[in-house]
């Protein structure tokens, strides 16, 4: 599989993470959902946080492994919540 192919997947996979949980996934669970090893699966998330998002819109909370925002998802709790078809996570 080309550098292209998994960055793709991996931005695909925490989107849809976002979408079924409300949340981020931490790496294990990249790497779970993804079936490569934990180690890889840490590079790979801050590869992908700063090559598949050509406007800046995913980044990893400052010094750490921990999604912070990607695109259009926050990870950070706020005071607005957002309920879609009476489902509310976001």
């Amino acid at each position: 599989m080309s550098d292209s192919q998994i960055i793709q997947r991996a931005y695909t996979a925490v989107l849809q993470h976002f979408v079924d949980t409300g949340r981020a996934p931490h790496y294990v669970e990249l790497a779970d959902v993804l079936d490569i090893d934990v180690n890889t699966a840490r590079k790979l998330i801050h590869e992908t946080a700063t090559t598949a998002s050509p406007v800046g819109g995913s980044w990893l909370s400052h010094d750490t492994d921990n999604i912070e925002s990607w695109a259009p998802f926050s990870n950070v709790p706020t005071h607005y919540l957002i309920t879609v078809d009476g489902v509310q996570k976001w």
